[in-house]
């Protein structure tokens, strides 16, 4: 069966190769289907575009994965596909926690719930054959039809690599997480899935059923060999959300990389957990090619960690941000304005703890309730969501503890005061490329350090889609 994998174009400032697409290209084409990654994001395709390559390919179902934050540019896409008689399925996020409000708004044929892989790879066979979809673990079909979960993979080293050859690391933007690192091409890899934190704000211990499964170090860095070797890569992100939870794990994939000598250096952009690392493993990363770590800070007063359950402290973010800063691992801080608590005093206490420690880098975003997380059930979000919001840079909801005006003003702030430092400012500065300068500019103007007349960041559905409360 040939089966279209479409990303939509989308505001971001983050255009990296979708490592979901690429698993679900590569296990479709391994079961015996033809699998086509159209990468509208990429490639600057409207989505008139993105139909034509969908028909040229001749596809018979077509995979939207789709995050909440462009969920809007997700319906709007099924809908010119189903007018061009194609059918749809939609995986991510989104669809995995809101089935019926997702296929009420877009009309989508199916969705597929959680991890992907083996459930698209069963609802292909059986539209091929034309047998019953519904009940195949992990398809969303409507309302009153029977839905059963897919159990979570557990052995991740029999799961084949992306199709990197669709989704070839050379090819992409120099728009990366991150922002400006050091070396093009760059990409991403995953060397475990899941969470078993309990972070309010966060979707992925949801999402993953509050697991963590591990890839083995030798199949992680024969992927890293690939890269390198046929692709040219020289620098690796591991978007893990945990890389560091298990130190054996960690440990065998930093000695592999000695070992084998590859020559690529390596971050981890999606950010680490400041308790799991120690002086110890910061130097063996550092000797393996690690050169940038993110730890998600979150905020610098210790009562709206304890709030959002971060199952952490103050003093241990710290000690991590010192200990990689001493063995030269440069560093970021992710921290959220926003969260339950959240007051005048606890902004300043998160800027000037985002300053005091030895950072080299912050982000700075403004929380969004998200499908899946506790935060979304806790407030009921289903009922007052706006989905025409620009993700994390818009105020979706504001605690009754804290002026809105206060809230509209502190990522800025906190921009400004972080960055207007010589040492923060040079490591801005001296990884700038010129082709990465409109993206750059987007960020500015997200981050509202830079307001111009009349701009609207958001995505707007058509008026018709949003007729029906969810």
């Amino acid at each position: 069966m040939k089966v279209a994998l479409v990303r939509p174009s989308y505001h971001t400032h983050i255009v990296s190769p979708p490592l979901g697409m690429g698993y679900v290209a590569s296990a479709l084409n391994h079961a015996g289907h033809e699998a086509r990654i159209i990468d509208g994001l990429n490639q600057d395709l409207n989505d008139g575009r993105i139909i034509e390559k969908v028909q040229e390919f001749g596809a018979q179902l077509a995979g939207i994965y789709c995050m909440s934050a462009y969920f809007l540019r997700a319906v709007e896409l099924t809908q010119k596909l189903h007018a061009a008689g194609i059918r749809v399925m939609m995986g991510g996020t989104q669809p995995t926690f809101l089935p019926e409000f997702t296929m009420q708004k877009s009309g989508v044929d199916f969705i597929v719930s959680g991890e992907a892989e083996e459930t698209v790879v069963e609802l292909a066979s059986a539209l091929e054959k034309g047998i019953e979809v519904e009940g195949i673990p992990g398809v969303y079909t409507g309302p009153g039809k029977k839905f059963f979960p897919r159990d979570k993979v557990v052995d991740l080293d029999k799961i084949p690599f992306p199709d990197w050859e669709q989704i070839d690391p050379r090819t992409y933007k120099k728009a990366p997480h991150g922002g400006l690192i050091r070396h093009f091409p760059y990409a991403p890899i995953t060397s475990t899935r899941g969470c078993p934190y309990r972070c309010t704000f966060c979707a992925s211990p949801k999402f993953s059923q509050k697991q963590i499964t591990f890839r083995s170090p030798e199949n992680v860095v024969a992927e890293i060999e690939l890269l390198a070797d046929k692709y040219g890569v020289k620098e690796i992100h591991f978007e893990d959300d945990n890389f560091t939870l298990k130190r054996s794990h960690a440990e065998g994939v930093c000695r592999l990389l000695i070992e084998k000598n590859i020559k690529v250096v390596w971050a981890c952009p999606n950010g680490v957990r400041a308790d799991k690392v120690d002086l110890e493993l910061l130097r063996l990363m550092k000797k393996a090619g690690c050169y940038y770590l993110a730890f998600g800070i979150e905020s610098g007063n210790q009562k709206i960690l304890d709030t959002v359950i971060k199952d952490t402290t103050l003093e241990k973010i710290e000690t991590a941000v010192r200990l990689a800063d001493q063995v030269g691992i440069m560093t970021q801080g992710f921290f959220i304005f926003g969260l339950p608590g959240e007051t005048e005093q606890t902004i300043e206490q998160t800027i000037e703890f985002a300053k005091r420690i030895p950072l080299t880098r912050a982000q700075f975003l403004v929380l969004d309730v998200m499908p899946g997380t506790a935060l979304w059930d806790e407030l009921r979000f289903d009922e007052k969501v706006d989905w025409t919001k620009n993700s994390y840079h818009e105020i979706t909801w504001t605690p009754p503890t804290v002026k809105r005006e206060s809230l509209e003003q502190a990522a800025p702030r906190a921009f400004k005061a972080f960055y207007f430092r010589p040492r923060q400012a040079w490591s801005i500065l001296k990884y700038m490329r010129p082709e990465q300068i409109p993206f750059i500019i987007q960020r500015v103007l997200d981050y509202g350090l830079l307001k111009l007349p009349g701009k609207k960041t958001g995505t707007a559905l058509p008026a018709q889609a949003l007729n029906d409360s969810p």
